[in-house]
């Protein structure tokens, strides 16, 4: 008597989990990452479409990073300077941002949604706890999420150049966009 009223429960459980559109992880390898460095006598910005990371709907988790030797200025005695003198990617190669949706989110509102996340971003070996807001979007079997947040140097132990230091600005504004699959993992996640 106590199974046939379980089973109904357990066979829609189960539909549920496996019905397209009902994974609850996203992951991606090839989203694009920005900065922009708006200085009085120079703006520039670098580029890179190797951020990798994940969003788990279930646990609220979000987890990016980026591998900071594939950002790209346009100018390769920048890039070479950049990862060398002020970033040390040899010794701190990668930044990340890991943390939790701390907004409501609704996977089946096939529109955009304000999100927001709480979290630590490490750059050049230095954490520093941060809030971002972004635009998250069901698209299709994906997300897209869209967000922007303002990085000071200082924060993160990165110095100016001496002889540049009226064209590179103190603040780098940093952009990221990127379209997360679900995931083939995500059953058991």
């Amino acid at each position: 008597m106590k199974l046939r009223r379980i089973l109904p429960v357990l066979v829609l459980n189960t539909l549920l989990i496996s019905l397209p559109g009902q994974a609850q992880v996203y992951t991606s390898s090839d989203g694009s990452v920005e900065f922009i460095s708006t200085a009085p006598l120079n703006e520039f910005k670098g580029t890179s479409n190797h951020l990798a990371g994940l969003i788990n709907l279930n646990k609220n988790l979000v987890d990016f990073y980026i591998d900071m030797n594939t950002i790209d200025t346009g100018i390769e005695k920048r890039n070479r300077d950049m990862r060398t003198t002020y970033l040390n990617t040899d010794k701190y190669p990668f930044a990340e941002f890991t943390g939790e949706l701390i907004s409501s989110f609704d996977p089946d509102k096939m529109e955009p949604q304000r999100a927001t996340v709480s979290g630590t971003f490490k750059l050049h070996g230095v954490e520093q706890q941060i809030e971002v807001d972004g635009i998250l979007e069901p698209n299709g079997d994906g997300l897209q999420l869209d967000a922007s947040w303002i990085v000071l140097l200082k924060d993160y132990d990165i110095d100016r150049p001496g002889i540049l230091f009226y064209e590179l600005a103190e603040e780098q504004e940093i952009s990221i966009s990127v379209l997360l699959m679900e995931s083939e993992t995500a059953e058991g996640s």
